[in-house]
Formats: C-alpha cells, sequence, structure tokens
C-alpha cells in the first residue's frame, strides 16, 4: 500500500536460508560488528539473531557467504567451513588443492561417513 509508513518499532523480519541444507531463520543482523553487542567482532560478516535463552544477550551465528561463490551457507560442518574466510563445501571440493592437509583430511573424511 503507497503511502502507509510502517512505525520504526516494527522491523521487518528478514530470513536467512542455507542453500545446502535449506535450514532457515530469522536474524536480526548481517554483518561483523552486531549492534546490539558493542563488545564482540566477528571474524566475517555473518548472519546473526539474537539468542532468546540468554540472560546475558547472547547471540547465535547462523551463517554466512561462501568467499567463493557468494552464496549463503549456515555454520554445521555438513554445509560450509571457515579457514580465514567461509567456504562452502562444494567450492572446498572443487578446490581441494588449494586448502591444506588438514582441511583436505576433514572433507574425506566426511565423504567416507556419507
Amino acid at each position: 500500500m503507497a503511502g502507509v509508513s510502517v512505525p520504526d518499532s516494527e522491523e521487518k523480519v528478514k530470513i536467512f536460508i542455507c542453500k545446502r541444507c535449506k535450514f532457515s531463520s530469522c536474524f536480526q543482523y548481517f554483518g561483523s560488528k552486531p549492534p546490539f553487542m558493542k563488545s564482540i567482532l566477528l571474524l566475517e560478516e555473518a548472519y546473526i539473531k539474537k539468542d532468546p535463552f540468554s540472560s546475558d544477550g547472547g547471540i547465535i551465528t547462523l551463517g554466512s557467504h561462501c568467499h567463493h561463490c557468494k552464496l549463503s551457507f549456515c555454520c554445521s560442518p555438513n554445509c560450509s567451513i571457515f579457514y580465514s574466510k567461509r567456504f562452502c563445501l562444494d567450492c572446498v571440493e572443487q578446490n581441494i588443492d588449494e586448502f591444506p592437509r588438514e582441511i583436505q583430511q576433514e572433507v574425506l573424511r566426511k565423504h567416507q561417513t556419507d
């Protein structure tokens, strides 16, 4: 409806969706410095939500963008890894020789258990 203003107290619901496992959740912030947690600086820009079970205002990191393909992936080890930057497992597998031996072995173990 054009011309209808929404009060500031009503936030638009934002949804994070993992491209691999389809996990979805609402989130309050995307970035590395959540405004509601001044003492936290994340190592990556990530989808963040306030932890509803924390009495001290904790956060839950839902996921981020793969550094290579730029798609959104959750933090599950079945969907992505963080190695200085976030990488989805598909991009890791396609570029496996670019990662250290420890990462290569971890990916190989995942394939053996699948």
